[in-house]
C-alpha cells in the first residue's frame, strides 16, 4: 500500500519519521513499522512497563529549556526563565530543570515540597495562588524563596504577619491583572478583568494598593507580575500587557518613587497540538516580549528591570507522549467508531474539560496511513470520557498500542484515581535507554490513606 505524502517523510539523516510538524518530539522515528522516540521502541516500551504510560523525550525537553534560556539571556542578558511546575511536576523534571539553570514557579504546598525534595534552591523559587494558606505562606516564607507573588490585600496581611514572625523581610511582587483579553479557550484566561487572579487595575485599585504593600512591615516590594492566559498563539498580547504594565511602572514611580527591579510576564505561548497547529518559537516569543519591554522602558524613562517568564506547558507539552492498549472496538455506522484504551480521562482531562485536540497513530503500525477516523474513548463511567475526539487513526485491532502526543502538560498533574484507576508510570528516554522516574501507582497506594 502507497503512504499518504501526509503521514511519513524521510529526514535529511535518514530517518523515517510521521509527517506531524511541531506535534512530535524531535527525537521521533519510524523503524521497521514501530514507532521510536529517545531510541527507544515504544511497543517494546509498553508491553514492558505496562499502559497507561507516559513517555518523555528527555531531548526535547533539554532542548526546550536550553532554548527559552538562551534566547532570553542573549536579548535581554538580565533575564531569568522560571519553569512552571503546575504543567508537570516529579523530582527528575525538576532536577533537569535546576541543572538547565531555570528558576521555578510553583502554586502551592506540595510543589514547594516537592522543590524541597530535590534540594532546588529556594532563593530561585517564586509562589504563586490567589489563596494561599497560612501553612503555606509559613512554609514559604521559613524556606526562604526569593519571592512570594502576592494576589490581594488580604493575602499582604498575612504575608506580613508570618514574616514578622519569623523575623524575616520577604520579597514580593504585586500580581496586576492587566486587562488584556488573550485569543485562547475561556477557562485559561487569566488576564482580563473579570478574574479571580491578582489586583485589578478597575478605578485605580491595584495602583492604590501599591502604597499598602509599601507601608506593610516585613515585605520588600521588588516589582510586578502579569498573566494573562495559557495557550496563545497571537503574540501581540504579550506586547500589549507590556504596554500596561510599563505605564503602570511608571506611574509607580512618579507617585511612590519605587523604581520597578522586576517584571514577570508570566507564561502562556502555545504549543502545536495538531498537525496543522503553527505556533510562533520560543525565539519569536522572546523577541517580542524582550522588545516591547526595552521600548517601553526607554520611552518612559523606565530603568530596565529584570525580566521574568514563567513557561510550563511550552516546556514540556510535545517532550511528553501517552501510550495506551486498546481493548474494545465499537462501530455505529453513520455516527461514530470508537477505539476504546485503558485510560482516558483519570490521565488527560483536558478533553472532557476543553474539548482539547490531540494527534494519535498506532506505535505499532506506525509505517502505515491514518485512513480512519475515530473516537479513542476512555475506560471510565462518563459519557464525555474520551482523549481523541473524531481524530485520525490507523485501523485498529484488539492489543494495538496507541500512542497520544503532545500529553507532557497539564495531564500527570491533573491525573486522579477516578474509577480506583492507579495513576500511571512516567518514564524517561534518552540514547536508546528508558528509566521509569515515577513508579505506577497501585491499589495499595489508593487505600493507603483510609483509617
Amino acid at each position: 500500500m502507497s503512504l499518504p505524502k501526509s503521514d511519513l517523510s524521510k529526514q535529511a539523516d535518514g530517518r523515517t519519521t510521521m509527517q506531524l510538524g511541531a506535534v512530535l518530539p524531535r527525537t521521533a522515528e519510524v523503524v521497521d513499522g514501530h514507532l521510536r522516540v529517545g531510541g527507544v521502541d515504544l511497543v517494546e516500551l509498553a508491553r514492558e512497563q505496562g499502559t497507561a504510560l507516559y513517555v518523555f523525550d528527555e531531548a526535547e525537553l533539554r532542548a526546550r529549556m536550553e532554548e527559552y534560556r538562551e534566547s532570553f539571556r542573549e536579548l535581554y542578558p538580565n533575564s531569568e526563565v522560571l519553569y512552571a511546575s503546575k504543567a508537570f511536576l516529579n523530582k527528575e523534571v525538576l532536577r533537569i530543570a535546576q541543572q538547565e539553570g531555570m528558576c521555578l514557579d510553583v502554586s502551592g504546598g506540595g510543589e514547594l515540597a516537592c522543590a524541597r525534595a530535590v534540594g532546588f534552591p529556594m532563593e530561585r523559587v517564586f509562589v504563586h495562588g490567589n489563596n494561599k494558606t497560612e501553612a503555606e505562606l509559613t512554609e514559604a516564607i521559613a524556606a526562604g524563596v526569593g519571592r512570594i507573588v502576592l494576589d490581594s490585600r488580604l493575602e499582604l496581611q498575612r504575608v506580613s504577619r508570618i514574616a514578622g514572625q519569623l523575623g524575616v523581610t520577604q520579597k514580593v511582587l504585586m500580581r496586576i491583572t492587566p486587562g488584556v483579553e488573550a485569543d485562547t479557550h475561556e477557562y485559561i484566561k487569566t488576564g482580563c478583568e473579570d478574574s479571580k487572579f491578582g489586583f485589578t487595575m478597575l478605578n485605580d485599585f491595584a495602583f492604590e494598593c501599591v502604597g499598602d504593600v509599601l507601608a506593610a512591615p516585613n515585605v520588600e516590594l521588588t516589582g510586578f507580575h502579569c498573566h494573562i492566559g495559557s495557550q496563545i498563539f497571537a503574540l501581540h498580547s504579550f506586547g500589549e500587557a507590556v504596554d500596561v504594565m510599563a505605564e503602570f511602572m511608571g506611574r509607580v514611580r512618579e507617585r511612590y518613587g519605587l523604581v520597578t527591579r522586576d517584571l514577570d510576564l508570566g507564561g502562556g505561548l502555545g504549543i502545536a497540538y495538531l498537525a496543522g497547529d503553527n505556533p510562533p518559537s520560543i525565539r519569536e516569543f522572546a523577541e517580542v516580549t524582550t522588545s516591547a519591554v526595552i521600548h517601553n522602558c526607554e520611552q518612559r524613562g523606565l530603568e530596565l528591570p529584570r525580566l521574568l517568564v514563567e513557561p510550563g506547558r511550552s516546556l514540556v507539552a510535545n517532550a511528553g507522549m501517552t501510550l495506551y492498549t486498546v481493548g474494545i472496538l465499537k462501530t455505529l455506522p453513520g455516527i461514530r467508531k470508537y477505539v476504546a484504551i485503558d485510560g482516558g480521562m483519570s490521565d488527560n482531562i483536558r478533553t472532557a474539560l476543553y474539548r482539547s485536540e490531540y494527534e494519535a497513530t498506532i506505535a505499532n503500525k506506525a509505517n502505515q496511513p491514518r485512513t480512519e477516523i475515530v473516537t479513542l474513548c476512555g475506560k471510565h463511567c462518563e459519557s464525555g470520557d474520551a482523549v481523541v475526539l473524531d481524530g485520525s487513526l490507523q485501523p485498529a485491532e484488539l492489543d494495538d498500542v496507541v500512542c497520544v502526543f503532545g500529553t507532557g502538560a497539564y495531564c500527570y498533574t491533573m491525573s486522579s484515581s477516578y474509577n480506583g484507576q492507579p495513576r500511571p508510570a512516567i518514564v524517561f528516554v534518552a540514547d536508546g535507554d528508558a528509566r521509569v522516574v515515577t513508579r505506577r501507582e497501585t491499589y495499595d497506594d489508593l487505600m493507603m490513606r483510609d483509617l
